[in-house]
């Protein structure tokens, strides 16, 4: 497919982060490259209608040089339903976070570090070494190029960050790096989630509603597998979960230098293992990570479709805080999602 042709849907827009204030978060994402772009209002009647929320929104979106992906919206509450999901563990439903390329990660460890010293409610995990491709071939030491990347997870009260650099191989359209912020950072480059379903049901939701592509599925990570994987989701001795992928329909399910960010990572564990649902504390109106959108052509059509799915809570389409029609649901996963016209 060509690259620069349109499609239906395309990679993740927006990650939106419920803030009490936009001043101190706007600083902290201008150090990730990002900048001021739009501000707009709802009242709290139609932020009721489109969101669930009783409360009137003030919104600022934030763009990241010429990116049309991984955009961040800040949403100032009138009255927060909640404080989000803090630093608490990654192995939890309802669990979001969102995942940032850096040409310096070591230089963000540092910044880590000295916040955590100076009393930062903050928790992080090492850069580790992690082999995303081609896990099978085995590398000399000094003697072969390391292929892989070194990613650290970090958590704070209102942002849930993975950060990773790449060593020994590229991909064009896999996150831009905007080398004049602090951090060296690019748009964020994929999101995740958690769920439990051995049937892999609501998995199908999408591709086969939405129309994404799905590019990696059920890829396993277990505690004994991965030292990464273990300390992010903070796997015990015989825990696993399986990784499936869900692309920009113009990335390719072969050719690798196709791929492009905006992807939905979706962690599937098993059923039998005891997690914490908070599907509650990442919903709009929490603080915090708590919804991401997609742009999407032909609203109405999605519209349509959603409401013959097995989603929930489907609403009308109004215009939204931007003066962009939008409309909202529920996936069957228990995920509330925004699509807004392109």
């Amino acid at each position: 497919m060509n690259q620069g042709q349109k499609t239906a849907i395309e990679g993740i827009y927006e990650v939106c982060i419920g803030v009490p204030e936009p001043n101190s978060a706007i600083q902290y994402w201008e150090q990730f490259g990002y900048r001021l772009s739009q501000e707009g209002e709802l009242p709290k009647a139609i932020a009721r209608q489109l969101y669930g929320v009783d409360s009137s929104l003030r919104s600022i979106r934030l763009d990241h040089q010429d990116t049309d992906h991984g955009l961040i919206r800040l949403m100032i509450w009138q009255n927060p339903i909640n404080q989000g999901l803090g630093i608490k563990s990654m192995k939890a439903r309802g669990n979001r976070w969102a995942t940032t390329l850096t040409a310096d990660i070591l230089n963000i460890l540092n910044h880590v570090e000295e916040a955590k010293a100076a009393g930062w409610a903050i928790a992080y995990t090492h850069p580790h070494w992690e082999v995303i491709y081609n896990k099978e071939r085995k590398n000399r030491p000094f003697l072969d190029s390391m292929v892989g990347v070194r990613e650290m997870l970090l958590l704070q009260p209102l942002t849930r960050q993975v950060l990773f650099q790449r060593f020994g191989y590229t991909l064009p359209d896999y996150g831009k790096i905007n080398s004049n912020s602090l951090l060296k950072t690019s748009q964020f480059t994929h999101m995740g989630m958690v769920i439990q379903d051995d049937s892999k049901e609501t998995l199908k939701f999408y591709d086969e509603v939405m129309g994404l592509l799905r590019v990696r599925d059920d890829v396993e990570t277990s505690y004994e597998s991965s030292l990464a994987g273990r300390e992010i989701f903070g796997l015990q001795p015989g825990e696993k979960f399986f990784v499936t992928a869900f692309d920009d329909p113009r990335s390719s399910k072969t050719d690798l230098m196709a791929a492009r960010s905006g992807r939905l990572y979706i962690i599937r564990f098993p059923s039998s293992m005891n997690i914490e649902s908070r599907f509650e504390a990442a919903k709009p109106g929490s603080l915090g990570m708590c919804l991401y959108t997609y742009r999407v052509q032909e609203l109405y059509q999605f519209s349509d479709r959603i409401k013959a799915s097995q989603a929930q809570n489907y609403t009308n389409i109004v215009e939204n805080e931007f003066g962009e029609p939008s409309f909202s649901f529920v996936a069957p996963d228990g995920y509330f999602w925004t699509l807004i016209a392109q």
